[in-house]
């Protein structure tokens, strides 16, 4: 079992989250889908909190993707349900631990109910720095750039950008994660090995990191061995190894 003071050196700044196994975990166990992302939030909780531990800077979770409208109604209303009550309830964490809350996608999608309190939250943790949990919430890496290329295109039009001038940091301005740096350490959750339209283009050079443990049960120790497994790996950018040396 790994812990928080074994790892030191090489912290990953930024770690990102495909937070799955919620249904199949509530099947397991004979429940309803809606109970299984209920004891996913106990998971959030935790996660979070190792994060803190593990002095993450950055820690971005997948938490309702442009697909998932698609589920049946019942199942949306009750994710929604318990996001606005996830919210209230974990305020106080962020307070104690100085976490600020942040929020990609198309919010404007959202129930007013789920989006006032999600705002709110917001705006009381826009001050503090030890942490910044984004949660993604209707994102779609897709509709993500395609929004960029839109709001690109048309300043191009207008001739407030030149296109030769279009690089990295000015796609990264438009981007939903704007002030966001790139991913570290993408970790998936239940076994499956897809990133599933998250953060492409933001972890182009990411390290990834599979387990086989459902969501609901994922504590902060398995948050702890992944950023272990990250801290072996050689991150050579294109490099050679003895570049790096």
């Amino acid at each position: 079992m790994i812990t928080k003071e074994q790892l030191t050196a090489n912290i990953p700044e930024h770690v990102a989250i495909i937070m799955d196994g919620n249904g199949r975990w509530a099947k397991k166990q004979g429940f309803f889908r809606a109970v299984g992302h209920e004891n996913g939030t106990k998971a959030v909780r935790e996660v979070v909190e190792g994060a803190v531990d593990a002095r993450i800077k950055y820690l971005t979770l997948y938490a309702f993707s442009t697909e998932n409208w698609k589920r049946p109604k019942l199942e949306i209303e009750a994710l929604m349900k318990i996001l606005v009550n996830s919210l209230k309830k974990e305020a106080p964490t962020f307070h104690k631990n100085q976490i600020r809350l942040n929020a990609i996608g198309n919010l404007d999608a959202l129930p007013k109910k789920a989006k006032k309190e999600l705002f709110e939250v917001i705006e009381s943790t826009k001050e503090y720095r030890r942490m910044t949990l984004t949660l993604a919430l209707s994102y779609g890496s897709r509709e993500e750039l395609i929004k960029t290329i839109q709001e690109i295109s048309i300043k191009v039009k207008n001739s407030v950008i030149s296109p030769h001038l279009i690089n990295e940091e000015v796609i990264n301005e438009h981007l939903y994660t704007s002030g966001l740096p790139d991913v570290d350490l993408l970790i998936r959750t239940s076994g499956e090995q897809r990133i599933s339209n998250f953060l492409l283009w933001q972890i182009a050079y990411a390290e990834l990191y599979f387990t086989d443990i459902l969501w609901p049960d994922f504590k902060r120790t398995h948050l702890f061995e992944a950023i272990y497994n990250y801290q072996q790996r050689e991150r050579r950018f294109g490099k050679t190894s003895e570049q790096l040396s």
